[in-house]
């Protein structure tokens, strides 16, 4: 089958030079798909706006499985008068300009979808709370937000969840008869996740959707939608090292929660600035070096790679130093650490990482949970971690239908 090339956009190829291949890939599978399944299908999209990219998944559903229908990601750069890979801070306009030059380059064929919120515009924390029922925590938790959030209630969205306890402190209590006993426990204490959301931030999401014209049906935030797709049901806890251009989330998963989140301001960015320093290129040259070190011209690997260790080292002593953290609190070791984000796509990263960590690393895969053709298997595996969040986030889009 040929692919027949698209007439000349807005986006240009100094905002694509990194995408090409994705915009292609993903519009040859969604042509192929195409021609297998002729009858109506039901799509969604999951949508994961970041600081240097936004990154888009179409989903259909096939019986009792997801099958992919298209991909893409745009740098966010050229949109900001900036080089491609550097962090931005656009305003809505120019947001919904990308995108919308993002669902047409990407051959999107609806505008039923879920939207991610980045980590950093939240707030979460671990709370300890008296042991009492549903009904009376819902009073409860906003109290004790005031203690983690620095601004008033009112400014923010509250969402919470129990923590369930670890193996170690189950017993054979129902949940329905623990919230009977409550108020004969006055010393029992249990742990809740606290979320809160800047209601200025759902605001700016709801403006980019009406702008759109997306049909956007709930909000979530990335870390939620990343252990969708990444995670199975693992009772050990694991870490997902999420890598992106202006810094690096980590977080502590346990039995399906949170337990610990910290952020390092160091990412894929800094090495790209790191390595146009010491090596006296142009950034937009270096952002290519870091991805394709034999397109760097008399630059030799060696140089590279100590540009680059300047910046890793550090994000990987600071992850070193959160894992042991936990474990000397909690008295257990991390099973594995999952890499997610378009940073961890640099090339030999997961060997550094392995070198860098005392446990086991891999790089997430979301891309597993779906049907997609056999063909495109080692670009998606390659790709993968970058998609991590909009596939997660279509996956759940998907559970609504």
């Amino acid at each position: 089958m040929a692919i027949v090339p698209r007439k000349k956009s807005k986006l240009g190829k100094s905002a694509v030079w990194y995408t090409e291949k994705s915009f292609v890939m993903a519009n040859f599978a969604s042509n192929l798909l195409s021609n297998f399944f002729e009858q109506k299908k039901e799509s969604v999209i999951g949508i994961d706006i970041g600081t240097s990219a936004i990154k888009v998944v179409q989903l259909s559903r096939k019986g009792q499985k997801a099958v992919l229908d298209t991909y893409g990601a745009l740098s966010l750069g050229p949109y900001a008068g900036v080089e491609i890979g550097r962090a931005t801070n656009l305003g809505v306009d120019k947001i919904v300009e990308a995108m919308n030059d993002l669902l047409r380059e990407s051959g999107t064929t609806t505008r039923d979808c879920g939207i991610a919120i980045p980590f950093t515009s939240s707030l979460m924390a671990t709370a300890e709370v008296p042991y009492v029922s549903d009904a009376e925590l819902r009073g409860i938790v906003p109290i004790e937000a005031r203690k983690y959030i620095p601004v008033p209630i009112s400014e923010v969205t509250l969402d919470w969840s129990v923590i369930p306890p670890s193996e170690a402190n189950l017993d054979e209590t129902t949940p329905s008869q623990e919230e009977a006993d409550a108020k004969t426990r006055p010393g029992k204490k249990k742990d809740i996740l606290i979320v809160a959301i800047h209601n200025n931030t759902i605001a700016k999401y709801q403006d980019i959707v009406k702008k759109s014209g997306l049909n956007a049906t709930f909000f979530e935030i990335e870390v939620f939608s990343t252990m969708r797709s990444v995670l199975d049901q693992e009772a050990v806890p694991i870490m997902l090292f999420d890598m992106g251009a202006g810094s690096t989330k980590l977080y502590i998963i346990e039995r399906g929660v949170v337990r610990n989140s910290h952020t390092i301001n160091r990412g894929s960015q800094d090495i790209t600035l790191a390595l146009s320093r010491s090596l006296a290129m142009p950034v937009d040259r270096a952002e290519i070096t870091k991805r394709d070190p034999n397109l760097g011209g008399n630059t030799s690997n060696k140089e590279v790679d100590n540009a680059i260790a300047v910046v890793l080292d550090y994000i990987f002593s600071e992850t070193s130093r959160v894992i042991l953290n936990y474990q000397r609190k909690f008295q257990r070791n991390l099973s594995k650490v999952v890499l997610v984000g378009g940073g961890v796509g640099l090339v030999g990263f997961l060997e550094k990482a392995k070198a860098g960590f005392q446990t086991d690393v891999v790089n997430g895969d979301p891309f597993l949970k779906i049907e997609a053709p056999a063909f495109l298997d080692d670009v998606l595996k390659k790709v993968g971690p970058e998609f991590a969040v909009a596939v997660g986030i279509a996956l759940r889009r998907l559970q609504e239908i």
